[in-house]
């Protein structure tokens, strides 16, 4: 038998110390250091005569996705889940992790596929309830009340499924592991022996995760290292819109969002998601610009609000939500600088609306104009929309997917678009100002906002 050797590692990041700790120095977590148990590696003796096969010998076929049934969700994966592929879903607790993964285990087997649902955290009661809102519950859809990670395989072993939905990857218990389910060995150890069995019977998984309150993955990184696939369920609780992101795909781009609305039947796919956004406008605004934003591959228009507040003779500060908050202090800068606006004393609120999350350096434009024409209080016309990143000169550079941008703009009646030098033209109807740096992008406004 192997020797045992003692590691320290941290539940919540999994870094490895020498020695217990109150605090892990990897992660700052508190009281997060758990003492594991590791086999001490041997010397092995080499193997003579391997017969190696060359890699153009395997056969690639069976690792085409397969579609799911959800379209958000295939947009995401590039397609569907690959056969012998683990995805690990993680987001926060009631987000609809759950939700998402039993509308997609319904869709699924309602093409007839095989699918297995792992119940780890739900009676099969309850989940049967919850699918019952949702539609009508396919045959094909079964359920294995355990947590059992050796159960788990031996079903995957005996009914070969299209598809195993495990709820939660926190809640397994691999035998031989003395320690208690949601650990970091039974955590590594569970998830292990479920991807090992994955690509040996060739199925696909899916393992629910849960994160900290920090945002971070709970139990070891290593998790995140043995899966195929990693995707982030996120969302404001204060607003109904749900959003897939791809952290790591081994099989395909990591680029792709998908969005969903929750309703009382469960999530909703967003099919339009600028329309979403721009529903409750209120065009002619002060302080309100529309920006194409890229949201992976697609773009969706958002629009930017800002306000500006009096503060007397105390230092300006800015305030963004939904907007990357590197960049709003950064055009904030360049705004003073270089275009000579007069920011200090003043608080300023920047907001993505609705929900929508618009952080791409392309909303950098859009953010300037919404600051300025909230300072001079002169609203811009409703019918345009503005993208293109600053530079620190106060230069306005081009931005990624510059003509699907125009074209999405135009798709949804806008029709002037300020936009950097070089971006090529657009659809036929839409009229392009094009600006080389910030001070050009804000000529209306000069007189108003510097007086």
């Amino acid at each position: 038998m192997a020797k045992q050797r003692k590691q320290f590692v941290c539940r919540d990041c999994g870094a490895v110390a020498p020695t217990w700790t109150g605090q892990c120095a990897s992660c700052s977590g508190w009281a997060t250091i758990d003492e594991v148990h590791a086999p001490r590696g041997g010397s092995s003796s080499p193997v003579a005569n391997l017969d190696l096969p060359p890699l153009s010998s395997f056969d690639f076929s069976g690792a085409i996705p397969v579609p799911t049934g959800l379209d958000e969700v295939d947009r995401v994966l590039g397609g569907g889940v690959v056969p012998g592929g683990v995805t690990l879903i993680s987001g926060e607790p009631g987000i609809g992790k759950s939700t998402l993964t039993l509308q997609l285990s319904m869709s699924m087997a309602a093409t007839g596929a095989g699918v297995l649902l792992v119940t780890g955290e739900e009676a099969p009661a309850q989940v049967a309830s919850r699918a019952s809102r949702i539609g009508e519950v396919p045959p094909s859809l079964a359920v294995l009340d355990d947590t059992s990670t050796d159960a788990i395989v031996g079903a995957m072993q005996s009914t070969r499924p299209a598809l195993i939905v495990i709820d939660s990857i926190q809640t397994l218990r691999a035998d031989g592991v003395e320690a208690a389910p949601g650990s970091i060995s039974q955590v590594r150890e569970a998830a292990a022996r479920i991807v090992e069995a994955a690509k040996r019977h060739s199925v696909s998984v899916i393992l629910i995760g849960h994160v900290t309150k920090d945002g971070n993955l709970a139990g070891p990184r290593l998790l995140e290292h043995v899966v195929d696939t990693v995707l982030s369920f996120t969302g404001d609780r204060h607003h109904d819109l749900r959003f897939l992101r791809t952290v790591k795909h081994r099989f395909g781009p990591t680029s792709e969002v998908g969005l969903f609305e929750m309703t009382g039947l469960g999530l909703e796919a967003v099919t339009d998601p600028s329309a979403r956004f721009l529903s409750d406008r209120r065009a002619g605004a002060p302080g309100s610009v529309v920006v194409p934003a890229l949201d992976g591959h697609r773009p969706v228009l958002v629009e930017v609000q800002s306000l500006v507040i009096p503060t007397g003779e105390r230092p300006g500060t800015f305030v963004g939500q939904g907007v990357a908050s590197g960049r709003l202090k950064q055009v904030g800068a360049v705004l003073e600088a270089r275009a000579g606006v007069k920011l200090f004393g003043k608080e300023i609120f920047i907001s993505a609306a609705g929900g929508a999350e618009a952080t791409d350096p392309g909303v950098d434009l859009a953010m300037a104009l919404a600051i300025v024409s909230a300072v001079a209080e002169d609203p811009l016309p409703p019918d345009l929309v503005a993208f293109g990143e600053i530079g620190l000169a106060g230069e306005i550079r081009s931005v990624p997917q510059a003509e699907r941008r125009l074209h999405e703009a135009f798709r949804l009646g806008f029709r002037t678009a300020v936009v950097p030098r070089s971006v090529p033209d657009g659809p036929t109807g839409l009229r392009l100002v094009r600006v080389d740096d910030l001070p050009s992008a804000l000529v209306r406004f000069n007189a108003r906002a510097n007086r």
